[in-house]
């Protein structure tokens, strides 16, 4: 398993284990609980034993004091027999520190905390 996640904030980093990419998505939960994401296209090409899979979206919250998050990214996806391999989580990495400094600011302390990598 490999999952990568850009920026420079709590939620970056390279997972290379199912634990970790397990925390890594606790942790986004916990950071982002109202978090809606919106598929707006999915692209997949190969045969199952080797299969790519293209997800374009847009992600919507509400930040503390109720300013709202929007951003927008890409996520490239690699499968084998149907079982997911490879993350490559592509979006705007900025907006996503912006909301991690305001959680901060509320005073989560996880907002803060250390990548999880592997």
């Amino acid at each position: 398993m490999h999952h990568r996640f850009g920026g420079q904030h709590a939620l970056d980093g390279e997972r290379h284990d199912k634990e970790s990419v397990r925390r890594w998505f606790g942790r986004l939960g916990r950071l982002a609980p109202g978090l809606t994401i919106t598929v707006r296209d999915i692209w997949v090409k190969g045969l199952p034993n080797n299969t790519t899979i293209i997800i374009r979206w847009t992600a919507t919250d509400t930040y503390p004091g109720a300013s709202p998050y929007n951003n927008h990214g890409v996520h490239f996806v690699a499968m084998r027999w149907g079982k997911v391999f490879d993350i490559d989580a592509n979006e705007e990495s900025q907006i996503v520190a912006h909301m991690l400094q305001k959680r901060a600011e509320d005073g989560v302390e996880e907002a803060t905390a250390p990548q999880i990598v592997s």
